[in-house]
């Protein structure tokens, strides 16, 4: 794992209280494709009566190929729920995939949702299935708990216990009736992305997406911890990422698996009381801990952050760093898209437009400035909050929030390597946003041929 640091000013005036922001890039280490372990993948789908149809048939269709993307060697389990938890295949080694087909092709809807029992099955089956060793969890729903446990904080609390196991969990909300809080916080408690799909095509896109992830897996149980030295007063992580303050002031962040090669980025920020001396302070370390799939060895990668105390003069010719002002930007976007998406569940349509506008005027101020390796990943973000804005206006209250939600939710987790729906535009777009944006794209056609003509 390699971890470097980049600061928004390297030099803080003599005898003077401030603050530094820390941008911190994090990418996990290569894995040739021959040296793979085998993946432990557990599915648990809602087939409750609300999934008939054209849900739980795209489901199954994109359930019957990951199947076929699995290695006889890699352990696959389905547990399916309504009223009850079923389990369909067991969690194990895929020597007989015709067998795991016939199954998932049986499904069928059911009753009533009862989430926590699928999900604490699913969790059992991952567990007793990968001994510890490491798996992913995929929950498929669309709609509310209803039965079970319900309580938000409890489910997370569940998946949160099962990561602690070695179990990460992904959520995937189908169609526009689901609790996006809900699969948030067990996504949040497990590690993993919260997905939205309205249309099977996008859900099968996304699904694959997340096997390509645990296939090409190379760091799993990644946690970072920023320790603030008695230089500094504490710190924090900026933007959506969940965060965990200890009572010495250590800031841990679990950063669930990453796959070969994954680069994601961190916003810090750490308060500096007024230092007396002149020279190289340190004023936090850095410590990411993670283990080795194929081996299950644990490493640990360490990093100082130090900042130079100098004169009030030479501190005020220092500029701030463009790169760490434009992933601040692009983090307080974030923030307003689950801010927007709060506001539109309460049906405040005008309060959440006018969120997505501002953040989108902030990251096309900075845009100007931004280092031109950031500049492709400004220009989909100011894009994508200009959409948001206008749909949040006119659409489906309902469906916006969502997107908005689920955008934010993968791009804090994620930050640093570009999201992309099936057909390649960024973002997590659902069948119904490319339709919109075809749809737009055609008026604005007849628009300047009218305006040819005339």
């Amino acid at each position: 794992m390699h971890v470097s640091s980049l600061l928004d000013v390297d030099a803080i005036p003599v005898e003077s209280a401030g603050a530094v922001t820390i941008l911190l890039d994090i990418t996990a280490p290569e894995n040739p494709a021959s040296d793979r372990p085998p993946a432990t993948l557990q599915i648990v789908v809602d087939r409750s009566g609300s999934m008939a149809g054209s849900r739980l048939s795209g489901a199954v269709r994109a359930l019957l190929d990951l199947v076929d993307r699995l290695d006889p060697t890699d352990n696959f389990g389905l547990v399916t729920f309504d009223h009850e938890a079923r389990v369909e295949v067991p969690a194990g080694p895929l020597t007989d995939k015709a067998n795991a087909k016939r199954r998932i092709s049986a499904l069928r809807p059911g009753g009533s949702t009862d989430l926590s029992s699928g999900l604490l099955r699913g969790i059992q089956e991952a567990r007793r299935a990968s001994r510890d060793r490491g798996a992913t969890l995929l929950l498929i729903s669309d709609g509310h708990a209803n039965q079970g446990i319900t309580d938000h904080g409890r489910l997370a609390g569940c998946a949160r216990s099962a990561y602690e196991h070695g179990v990460s969990t992904t959520t995937l909300g189908y169609g526009l009736g689901y609790d996006e809080e809900l699969l948030g916080a067990i996504a949040d408690g497990g590690t993993g992305s919260a997905l939205f799909a309205e249309e099977p095509d996008t859900a099968g896109a996304l699904i694959a997406g997340e096997v390509d992830n645990l296939l090409a897996k190379t760091a799993q149980a990644a946690s970072l911890r920023i320790t603030p030295t008695s230089a500094a007063h504490s710190a924090l992580v900026i933007g959506e990422l969940p965060s965990t303050r200890l009572d010495d002031g250590t800031v841990m962040v679990e950063l669930g698996d990453f796959h070969a090669g994954e680069q994601r980025r961190l916003l810090l920020r750490v308060e500096v009381p007024a230092v007396a001396d002149l020279g190289p302070a340190q004023v936090a370390s850095v410590e990411i801990t993670y283990v080795d799939p194929a081996s299950l060895t644990s490493h640990t990668v360490s990093l100082p952050i130090s900042v130079n105390v100098v004169s009030g003069d030479a501190a005020a010719a220092h500029l701030s760093n463009p790169t760490v002002r434009t992933e601040l930007a692009y983090q307080q976007a974030q923030t307003a898209k689950r801010k927007a998406a709060e506001a539109l569940q309460s049906g405040d349509r005008e309060t959440a437009a006018a969120k997505l506008d501002e953040a989108r005027g902030r990251l096309a101020a900075q845009r100007p400035d931004a280092p031109a390796d950031m500049r492709d990943d400004v220009d989909a973000q100011i894009t994508e909050l200009g959409d948001l804005a206008e749909r949040a206006r006119r659409d489906s209250m309902s469906r916006v929030s969502k997107a908005a939600f689920s955008s934010q939710h993968m791009a804090s987790r994620k930050r640093g390597r570009q999201q992309q729906s099936a057909d390649g535009t960024p973002g997590p777009w659902t069948d119904r946003d490319r339709q919109d944006r075809q749809d737009q794209q055609g008026q604005q056609g007849q628009q300047d041929r009218r305006d040819q003509r005339g």
